[in-house]
């Protein structure tokens, strides 16, 4: 059985990111098409630093799905837990382009997204119980079979080892901001690390004061609780009483919806080399701020070298 070091779970589909900045999407006559979906850009950011990554997703038997695969291939991302559901498309995403803070989304996943398709009964339990590292969404919890499969892949981890749920709620995807807080109480029951802004944990436990987000994380079991705090940085407190407080990084900004994803991978990498908590936030929080300059999500993925460096705004 192949060990992976990075699993990931949930969302993928195809970016559709206007070439003009400042322009709302009625006026946009050029875009360019990225590889996207959280969890898949995540996979994409731990390959990107040399770990062995895998995403379970599901696309559409359609020509974006075959691109979504060869974009995979193409950022060293095993696809082998990757697989069709004929009827239903490869979603598209397009963004508004505002910065340096405003970058409105539009999801088209109708009838119903490939990835919320994801099934318990498909999963390769061994092999998720076996990586380094697990990373599951919120967002998967939104419908079934996704959910059960989201619960099931999270409880064969037996919250050992680095068992991430990325709070990443996305209001359009619920009924309620309460149901999205309920499945994400009963997520981080299996969960040993906690990744999400303030919004997401007040969804999630309630808080939305950054320290008591953390607090009331770490009360629910996980080992680790990262609450990012956009312009004012990242916080992050551990079941050991350690709190690192990561100052943000200025950059010119020209689009912010990657940045997390390239903190969530550059986690991943930095809690699989073991390195201490100030090191392993400050290294996340600098690849978010290299993905922030850039357009793009997955193609915008940084190396080592880069976020060791990244160009800071004037």
């Amino acid at each position: 059985m192949t060990r992976f070091d990075v699993i990931t779970m949930g969302r993928v589909g195809v970016d559709l990111y206007p070439l003009q900045s400042g322009a709302p999407l009625d006026e946009v006559e050029t875009f360019a098409r990225f590889l996207g979906g959280s969890a898949t850009n995540v996979a994409v950011a731990a390959a990107r630093l040399g770990r062995r990554a895998a995403v379970v997703t599901r696309t559409g038997a359609d020509p974006f799905g075959r691109f979504v695969r060869r974009a995979l291939a193409e950022y060293g991302v095993d696809a082998r837990f990757v697989a069709d559901v004929p009827g239903l498309p490869t979603p598209v995403t397009f963004c508004e382009l505002f910065p340096p803070d405003d970058f409105p989304l539009y999801f088209y996943r109708f009838p119903k997204a490939p990835d919320l398709e994801i099934r318990a009964d498909e999963l390769d339990l061994p092999a998720i119980e076996a990586a380094g590292l697990l990373w599951t969404t919120v967002t998967g919890l939104c419908a079934e079979p996704s959910r059960t499969a989201t619960l099931a892949a999270l409880g064969a981890r037996r919250r050992t080892g680095f068992t991430v749920l990325d709070l990443d709620y996305r209001p359009m995807f619920w009924d309620s901001p309460a149901e999205a807080g309920r499945l994400a109480g009963e997520a981080l029951e299996h969960a040993t690390v906690a990744v999400g802004n303030l919004a997401e944990c007040e969804v999630a436990v309630g808080e939305g004061d950054p320290m008591r987000a953390a607090r009331a994380l770490l009360d629910r079991g996980v080992r680790l609780a990262v609450v990012k705090r956009g312009p004012d940085g990242v916080l992050a407190v551990d079941d050991q009483g350690r709190v690192v407080e990561s100052p943000p990084v200025p950059v010119e900004v020209v689009n912010g919806l990657g940045a997390g994803d390239a903190f969530g991978g550059a986690l991943c990498h930095g809690l699989l080399e073991g390195w201490d908590l100030p090191r392993a936030i400050g290294f996340a929080n600098r690849a978010g701020a290299v993905v922030a300059s850039r357009l793009a999500c997955s193609a915008a993925m940084p190396t080592a070298a880069e976020i060791a460096e990244p160009a800071v705004a004037p």
